[in-house]
């Protein structure tokens, strides 16, 4: 095994959790799952008591359709934070690549498939100029992609007011559709997160990027490109919004240059990352956790929604839980280490 795979199996291990050390205690993918199982629960019974069923028919659709841009943007986001940056361009992105969809079907079958390929392309650009900026000019990723979503949000701003484009019916379908129970969009977001798990921890790119988060220092004496590892990340993480972006535009039937940013995704895809038991520091954790992290959050809106709970207790509700997990996962840490 060369330098590179040890190191690469280190930096794997650690976004395992230690899983070679024999421990009593959870990981934090367990912890995430089993907390979404005792969320479920509270939230029927609380549900109940209003005279409502939370996994109704109804309540477990909207739950899963609540789950399936955030989880596309989260899946890319965990990409990025596991190499130890962020993208705080996302919501900007989602916006941008719905219009980008939009205007090229202009209502038409025959341009599906250029303006998806186009969304994504344009996704993909951003996505390689993030990196870029974070590597070559040596900007701090929080910095760089703030600054990248201030461009966006200018070019959206000065030319658009509102909707505008049209997508076809046939795509439109993309967006409501199910098979069986579910929905379309939920199976491309599994799809999604499939694949990336798959990059994560089957391939030696996805290997290099758990050694570049855990310790960029030791990866670049190893051998890793880190640079390229890093504009790779955030390239993936882009065109992920990029697909949100394309799955929104089916959904509403025209482009939407606010729909990434009225529904924050830029910081509740962070939550969904950090919720699943990804470290911000990157070098630990995986899209396995984060989805589970996605459907708490999810799972907390559908609850709030039918208990009408006000929009502030809502928001600090969520805060609540996002510290809370945070101190848990840090505490967990810092007991591994003493002991």
């Amino acid at each position: 095994m060369s330098v590179v795979q040890q190191k690469s199996e280190v930096a794997r291990g650690a976004g395992r959790g230690g899983a070679r050390r024999f421990s009593l205690t959870p990981t934090p993918t367990v912890t995430v799952y089993l907390a979404l199982a005792v969320l479920l629960v509270v939230g029927s019974v609380l549900v109940g008591i209003q005279g409502g069923v939370l996994l109704d028919q109804g309540g477990i659709l909207n739950i899963l359709t609540r789950s399936t841009v955030l989880g596309l943007v989260a899946v890319g986001q965990t990409i990025v934070i596991i190499n130890g940056s962020l993208d705080l361009s996302v919501a900007y992105l989602v916006g941008l690549c719905s219009l980008v969809a939009a205007e090229t079907m202009a209502g038409s079958d025959g341009m599906m498939v250029p303006g998806v390929l186009l969304a994504l392309g344009v996704a993909a650009v951003v996505g390689l100029v993030n990196g870029l900026v974070v590597t070559v000019l040596k900007v701090n990723a929080f910095i760089a992609t703030l600054g990248v979503a201030l461009i966006l949000r200018g070019y959206l701003e000065e030319n658009y007011t509102g909707p505008a484009g049209s997508v076809p019916r046939a795509f439109q379908h993309l967006g409501f559709d199910r098979v069986g129970p579910v929905p379309i969009g939920v199976l491309l977001m599994l799809a999604i997160a499939g694949a990336a798990w798959w990059y994560l921890r089957r391939t030696r790119g996805g290997y290099h990027m758990y050694a570049v988060g855990g310790d960029i220092d030791v990866a670049r004496l190893s051998g890793v490109r880190t640079g390229r590892t890093i504009v790779t990340a955030h390239v993936l993480c882009a065109v992920a919004a990029g697909l949100a972006g394309v799955f929104l535009a089916g959904r509403l039937g025209s482009g939407a240059p606010y729909v990434g940013t009225d529904a924050g995704y830029d910081l509740e895809s962070i939550a969904a990352v950090v919720l699943g038991g990804t470290a911000l520091a990157g070098g630990r954790g995986g899209v396995v956790g984060t989805i589970g992290g996605v459907l708490i959050l999810s799972t907390l809106d559908t609850i709030f929604d039918d208990l009408a709970v006000d929009p502030f207790f809502k928001d600090v509700v969520r805060g609540v839980v996002l510290i809370v997990a945070v101190a848990l996962y840090a505490r967990r840490q810092l007991s591994r280490r003493s002991g």
